[in-house]
């Protein structure tokens, strides 16, 4: 009771933190934006006038930009091992700001909720945790375990210059539990211990650009796109068909996301176009399968493939496992509720946890608004969930 006291407390506190950290511009570098290290910046100065002990990983990525991770501890009765609660520094981008009702780097307070872009993902669980922090070391409570924060860059792009980073450094240990409060729902009962496998890939159509008056002269590439998207997302959803209901999302799902710009005018026939698929794959299904029958849509139509990122599912996280027992635990005692153990197609840090054979879970309390216009995370959801992480450091 002490200790969830003291993080009501702590409340406005956090609300001005998460401001914060929306007012930066932290959009990976892969989308066009400046990247990390300015927000880590702040978050440092953050964490050690808390008194956690600090250390920073930063790296520059294939085009010189500076990516920057941080971790921060507070020293438990058994320092052998380490609850890491991970959460991600980078963003995406706002996309069409004419969705926004206001700017998303300008945050709004309104109706127990903070608007902004991160402001679920992952800035309100970053929060959280630091103040769950926070919250032991002003009552001078030691946690029963090393009490760590990872604060990472790069995961909305493949975690290359974030967890992989610092997995690589030999940073964690194998003992270590891993928390990445990334993905959840509405009512916090249910915990993540499985993903599917991840695949983005690149089509390039060739065609021959022209005048838009003289089709016969030309090879239209966006026709010719159009077609090839239509084929694919029909052939893969068919041929990728059966559930598993251990996915909160039971079906493999192949979206088509995103295309790159063909010409300026109306009246030029493009002779390129280029577009993305995102493709969130049961763990049932082999990768270069799928690859395999994207390449014979392809075949002998001018059009060129290129693997962005491909990403297997590693084996799920034990259902028994320490940290799967803990949070059930304290969710039944806190909040009354029996959680639930589930998959998911999101990508998260997780992944590579697993990847080690290290269990890790993810979970949150959340309204999955991550990548939509107006963004928002619920105040006292961030607080409800500072108090599980505080809890989770001193339970035994």
């Amino acid at each position: 009771m002490e200790i969830t006291k003291k993080i009501e407390e702590l409340k406005d506190e956090m609300v001005d933190s998460l401001k914060r950290f929306i007012s930066i511009n932290s959009v990976n570098p892969a989308f066009g934006g400046p990247g990390e290290k300015e927000k880590a910046d702040w978050l440092e100065e953050l964490l050690r006038k808390m008194g956690y002990s600090v250390q920073r990983y930063d790296t520059k990525d294939q085009n010189g930009i500076w990516r920057s991770n941080l971790l921060a501890t507070i020293p438990g009765k058994d320092k052998s091992k380490t609850l890491w609660i991970v959460t991600h520094i980078d963003t995406v981008p706002p996309g069409d700001l004419s969705l926004w009702k206001t700017d998303p780097f300008t945050p709004v307070v309104k109706d127990d909720r903070v608007y902004g872009r991160g402001a679920e993902d992952n800035g309100g669980s970053m929060v959280a945790s630091i103040y769950a922090g926070k919250a032991l070391m002003e009552l001078g409570v030691v946690p029963e375990y090393n009490f760590g924060l990872a604060l990472v860059a790069d995961e909305e792009a493949g975690s290359r210059y974030g967890i992989q980073c610092l997995i690589e450094k030999g940073v964690f240990r194998p003992d270590d539990m891993f928390l990445v409060p990334d993905a959840g729902n509405e009512r916090g009962d249910f915990i993540e211990i499985a993903e599917k496998s991840i695949l983005w890939f690149k089509v390039t159509v060739n065609g021959k650009q022209g005048h838009a008056s003289r089709p016969r002269t030309t090879e239209n590439a966006l026709r010719k796109g159009a077609q090839i998207i239509t084929e694919l997302d029909e052939t893969l959803h068919r041929k990728y068909s059966e559930k598993d209901e251990l996915f909160d999302e039971p079906l493999s799902t192949f979206e088509p996301t995103r295309s790159e710009k063909t010409v300026d005018n109306v009246n030029t026939v493009p002779g390129r176009f280029v577009f993305y698929f995102d493709c969130r794959v049961l763990p049932r299904y082999d990768l270069d399968d799928v690859l395999s029958t994207v390449e014979s849509i392809l075949d002998g139509r001018g059009a060129e493939l290129e693997v962005v990122v491909k990403q297997p599912a590693p084996d799920p996280t034990p259902v028994d496992s320490e940290l799967v027992v803990k949070l059930s635990s304290i969710l039944r005692s806190l909040r009354g509720l029996e959680a639930r153990a589930g998959g998911i197609g999101g990508g998260t840090c997780a992944v590579f946890f697993r990847k080690k054979g290290w269990p890790a879970v993810v979970w949150s309390t959340i309204e999955e608004t991550a990548h939509q216009p107006n963004e928002y995370r619920r105040i006292s959801h961030m607080v409800e969930d500072a108090k599980i992480f505080a809890l989770l450091g001193v339970e035994r």
